[in-house]
């Protein structure tokens, strides 16, 4: 599979089959927005339920927000230690010698010894992104909301029903 077919299949195809459901343009740029800033939230494996319980309290589109969080795991990993290094300035703590892989590799290995042992790590990484997440969604809407607004597919009237 090519580069730019993986873009295609895993990314353009299905954002383009969510813009033609009738989806108002303010609601998908809030929906990717939301899934790429907390798809990058600092604990592994809570991203779904994130995304799940934001689109249900904002209404937004559940497949295109569960779509970008799926699109920056990638990104996920990479961040995780910048955001406990982050935590760590916050709070002033000593910054434990970890690397992405490491992590990765202890959670693999032992489960609950990972966990006990990053625990206070990644609650400190998650007050550090609860400073960063929010001004981040707003600034990634911004973006969004008139290049999405420009797209050629047909948006909802203002008062007609939206999906998502």
């Amino acid at each position: 599979m090519s580069y730019k077919s993986f873009w295609q299949d895993r990314l353009l195809t299905p954002l383009l089959a969510i813009l033609k459901q009738g989806i108002s343009p303010d609601k998908i740029a809030l929906s990717i927005a939301f899934g790429l800033t907390l798809g990058v939230f600092p604990v592994l494996g809570s991203t779904t339920l994130l995304c799940a319980f934001a689109a249900y309290a904002f209404r937004l589109n559940q497949p295109a927000i569960q779509l970008m969080t799926f699109v920056v795991y990638p990104l996920q990993i990479i961040l995780l230690i910048p955001f406990y290094q982050a935590g760590a300035f916050l709070f002033s703590a000593p910054m434990a010698p970890l690397t992405a892989t490491k992590v990765m590799g202890m959670l693999n290995e032992d489960l609950w010894s990972a966990v006990k042992f990053l625990w206070n790590i990644t609650l400190r990484a998650m007050v550090a992104w609860c400073l960063i997440g929010p001004p981040v969604i707003l600034l990634v809407y911004h973006v969004l909301r008139p290049v999405i607004r420009r797209l050629p597919f047909r948006f909802p009237a203002a008062g007609e029903d939206e999906m998502g």
